[in-house]
């Protein structure tokens, strides 16, 4: 569908409405959105779904008018938020009607406490204290905040910064709330939350909720309609049924069902589990490879207390990793697992306890000595680029790992195909700035690869291309630990898996032992064909003699 025009009858009010909307960046030769026309009424919950980089995040951001009037552009066409023109009022003008959390939460943040930024929305639209007080409790119920109220926001987890992000803008009561990858740092129980949360509020009080999201697994079973970004310039828009039924992105039930010829398009594991569980009970579940227990130990950690002031954020952890392992670090948000994979690279101050990679303390690396030893990509990625193109980074990247030009690049293409190297860092999406930093700590081929949610922003795509660049990476001399609440990605690519709670590990084992048991960590699959032990669509194919 060249742009997309879809009206549906409504009796009530419009709340957003896009006639013919074009819109073309600055600098950029190509269309981003071309004779665009859809409607949203009110109460209706949406999803915005599409490949990285697709143009999602745009979309959402021309619905609160930050493009163009912050961007700048070509832009014709009209928009209208219940009933205002975007382009004749400013993104402030439409506070009290629209309201916004981005893809990094922490950059919105303008206060130093849970309860202060809660808060400071309302004081900015001169709310009574009184109401004030009453909303900043009801949010905080609503979104399992209180016991974090009088703490730091930048002593929070990732996952906990989220959801202070989308309570500091609920406690606004705004008619449309927009969330880019609202679910991307919370665990699997904290993203069925929010999402429950979100969804009680659009039946109840009739809130429009627009919501660009890639694990589509957690939110599918909540939307009313899905406006597909294919690419730039083609958009489709329908019930999920209707759209998820031929979309090459998909979540794994629908995979799995693809993949036993069922004819069903599910939207949840019940009704998965209904329609084609029993289409596999004929198929003899694989045979997984277990870890060799004489490969060379890469990570060892002994006794490992780390402390934040009185806060004790891991307690007596010890903890090895072999030669091609690939071991997740789960646990629900704050149970220390980026305190863990930031002391294996020397970024922590123990308190008691010993840390080596291949015999050596990281605290003592330095250089090329550290990123030949460790590659640690953080949850912001972004932190670690400051080249003024892409192009710039990748040559930096080669420079600075000592191996030969084009090294950077090809591992950058391998994970995102058709990334434009002329465009700024910071022009691109999360994802496909994640991908780039990816790319420039897997050039330098370090022994212990280090990953704290490695596919935030990331569609099933380019989670397929970073599968398969970890694959290539692990040897008889290397090892990978990821940090992730992404189940998906766990199943499909870790050997083993330890969880954390409260700082201290609670399990560790292999990974079908530990997913397989876990109501919270069990993948779609799992759920579905339980209790037989599949993982991953991929394995099923593969049983069935198929290749994903």
């Amino acid at each position: 569908m060249h742009g997309a025009s879809l009206r549906y009858i409504w009796q009530g009010p419009l709340m957003i409405s896009f006639e013919n909307v074009t819109l073309i960046y600055p600098y950029v030769q190509r269309t981003i959105f071309e004779n665009l026309s859809f409607d949203v009424p009110e109460g209706e919950f949406v999803l915005i779904m599409g490949d990285t980089g697709a143009g999602k995040s745009t979309l959402l951001r021309l619905m609160n008018g930050l493009v163009p009037h912050h961007t700048g552009g070509i832009f014709s066409g009209a928009i209208r938020i219940d009933g205002r023109d975007t382009a004749l009022q400013k993104p402030r003008d439409l506070v009290d009607l629209i309201a916004i959390v981005g893809q990094n939460p922490a950059l919105g943040f303008v206060t130093d406490t849970v309860e202060e930024e809660l808060v400071f929305g309302m004081e900015s639209l001169g709310i009574a204290p009184e109401v004030m007080r009453k909303r900043v409790e009801d949010t905080l119920d609503l979104l399992a905040l209180a016991p974090l109220r009088e703490r730091k926001l930048t002593s929070l987890s990732g996952g906990e910064q989220q959801r202070v992000a989308i309570a500091s803008v609920l406690t606004m009561n705004p008619k449309i709330l927009l969330l880019d990858e609202p679910t991307s740092a919370l665990d699997p129980i904290a993203a069925e939350e929010v999402l429950a949360t979100l969804s009680r509020l659009v039946h109840d009080l009739g809130l429009t909720v627009i919501i660009a999201e890639h694990k589509l697994e957690r939110v599918l079973q909540f939307v009313d309609r899905v406006i597909y970004v294919k690419d730039q310039q083609h958009v489709a828009i329908g019930a999920p049924e209707e759209i998820l039924k031929d979309s090459p992105l998909a979540p794994p039930i629908i995979q799995l069902s693809r993949a036993l010829k069922s004819d069903q398009v599910p939207m949840t594991v019940r009704d998965a589990r209904r329609s084609i569980s029993h289409l596999a009970q004929q198929i003899t579940p694989p045979v997984r490879l277990s870890a060799n227990p004489l490969a060379k130990e890469i990570l060892s950690i002994s006794d490992l207390t780390i402390r934040y002031g009185e806060k004790i954020a891991l307690r007596d952890v010890w903890l090895t990793v072999k030669a091609g392992e690939v071991l997740a670090v789960m646990g629900r948000n704050g149970a220390g697992k980026s305190t863990l994979l930031t002391s294996m690279i020397g970024l922590r101050e123990r308190a008691s306890g010993a840390i080596e990679v291949l015999g050596k303390d990281p605290h003592t690396l330095h250089g090329a000595d550290l990123i030949s030893h460790v590659g640690f990509v953080p949850q912001e990625a972004s932190d670690l680029l400051y080249g003024q193109s892409v192009l710039e980074e990748l040559r930096n990247s080669d420079r600075d790992s000592h191996v030969p030009p084009g090294t950077t690049e090809r591992a950058l293409f391998d994970l995102l195909p058709e990334i434009d190297l002329t465009v700024h860092p910071r022009d691109l999406s999360e994802g496909e700035r994640l991908c780039l930093v990816l790319a420039i700590v897997l050039a330098r081929k370090p022994a212990l690869l280090v990953l704290d949610e490695p596919t935030r922003g990331l569609d099933y795509q380019a989670k397929e291309r970073l599968v398969a660049a970890i694959g290539r990476m692990i040897s008889d001399s290397t090892a990978v630990i990821l940090a992730s609440h992404d189940v998906e990605i766990v199943a499909d690519v870790a050997t083993r898996v330890v969880v954390l709670a409260d700082g201290e590990i609670v399990a560790d084992g292999e990974v079908s032992d530990i997913l397989t048991s876990s109501p919270a960590f069990a993948p779609q699959v799992a759920k579905v064909l339980s209790p037989a032990r599949w993982l991953t669509v991929s394995e099923v194919l593969q049983s069935l003699g198929e290749n994903k």
